[in-house]
């Protein structure tokens, strides 16, 4: 929609519209995997922790965008995704892709 529609250079928020709390998310992405709320772990807030994050999607909807899932089947399809697709992530968890990052992430912070 924002290829044929859209205007160079404006910017698109794409979101649920839906509203909520990161403990809510966590345990319902924990119930999809069949997994105890007791894997969450609580840190502590880092210092400028956002409290809240929320997309207008207004500009999408004057394209005539609209959602063609609920928040709830949209997390449902993404969590089967990911469990279906673990090939394509079970590598950043290698000590080879750890290495790489860190190495990257160094060289990313000389240059600011």
């Amino acid at each position: 929609m924002v290829l044929h529609c859209g205007q160079l250079g404006e910017i698109y928020n794409v979101g649920s519209e839906v509203g909520t709390e990161n403990i809510v998310l966590a345990r319902a992405i924990l119930d999809l995997l069949d997994k105890p709320h007791g894997l969450i772990q609580f840190v502590a807030d880092r210092p400028g922790h956002d409290r809240r994050y929320s997309l207008n999607c207004a500009k999408m909807h004057r394209l005539g965008w609209q959602p063609r899932h609920t928040f709830e089947q949209a997390l449902e399809k993404t969590v089967r995704w990911y469990v279906e697709n673990e090939w394509w992530w079970r590598k950043i968890k290698s000590d080879e892709y750890m290495e790489h990052y860190r190495k990257r992430r160094g060289k990313m912070i000389e240059s600011c």
